[in-house]
């Protein structure tokens, strides 16, 4: 959604309403009113995913990655849309749906069957608040970090998730992060758990690690601004190996 989900996801509820309008107009009243809902939903969501506002937490997305069935309900044309839009990109891109960065890390896009997770039953880093976490994955230990598509996970939740993800390692346990298609909130993780492992100097460094193993990334500034605000609060050292406990 390289046009930042507030403005691609306002030109949907653009295009809902007037359809709406048209078949309204037409005397075909109850057929229009489902697209009124829809634009009424998608205007909401571009409100609440504008970086001045950025409410992830609209979605109600749980810990656990679930949806509850209210949100299901409520928010059914846009996290449909989300999920039809993400299988047509993923189609079209015919990019790996996840890579291997350093040994044992893994960024990639959303695991939507059982063939899309690296080996080794990883735990898993979720930065999504728009795509639920499959069933099958129940196994795997498993944290949430929502984050809207195009924006940016918060400086807490990437120390949270760097914190996490190194306990894991402790335990030489792989760590796989993902977001929608493997390319921003994801690798913004990645890149500060790369500086905390010390498999890199910074962020940049860590970009630059990352892009030659997985090169369409594409950070943008939100991203950017998250991992300097990030790397400024950062309170220890970067660990080396060995040093993970």
């Amino acid at each position: 959604m390289g046009l930042g989900i507030s403005t691609l996801i306002g030109l949907k509820a653009t295009v809902m309403f007037l359809c709406f309008a048209y078949l309204r107009n037409s005397d075909l009243t109850l057929l229009s009113m489902p697209f009124l809902y829809a634009s009424l939903v998608d205007f909401l969501v571009s409100i609440a995913s504008l970086p001045s506002i950025d409410l992830p937490l609209l979605l109600g997305k749980n810990p656990d990655g679930t949806f509850p069935i209210w949100s299901k309900i409520m928010f059914s044309p846009y996290l449909n849309f989300v999920r039809g839009f993400s299988a047509l990109r993923r189609l079209k891109s015919g990019e790996d749906p996840y890579n291997e960065v350093s040994e044992g890390l893994y960024v990639g896009g959303w695991p939507y069957s059982p063939d899309k997770l690296p080996p080794g039953n990883p735990a898993v880093i979720d930065c999504t608040c728009e795509l639920p976490r499959m069933l099958e994955f129940s196994g795997h230990a498993y944290l949430c970090i929502p984050a809207w598509d195009t924006r940016a996970p918060k400086p807490a939740d990437i120390a949270t998730a760097v914190r996490w993800a190194c306990r894991k390692r402790a335990l030489n346990r792989p760590v796989f992060i993902h977001c929608a298609y493997g390319h921003g909130r994801s690798v913004a993780v990645m890149c500060a758990l790369l500086v905390a492992l010390g498999k890199a100097e910074d962020w940049k460094n860590a970009e630059r690690l990352i892009r030659e193993r997985r090169p369409y990334i594409h950070m943008n500034a939100l991203q950017y601004k998250a991992l300097e605000e990030w790397s400024k609060n950062q309170l220890f050292s970067p660990l080396k190996n060995g040093e993970m406990d």
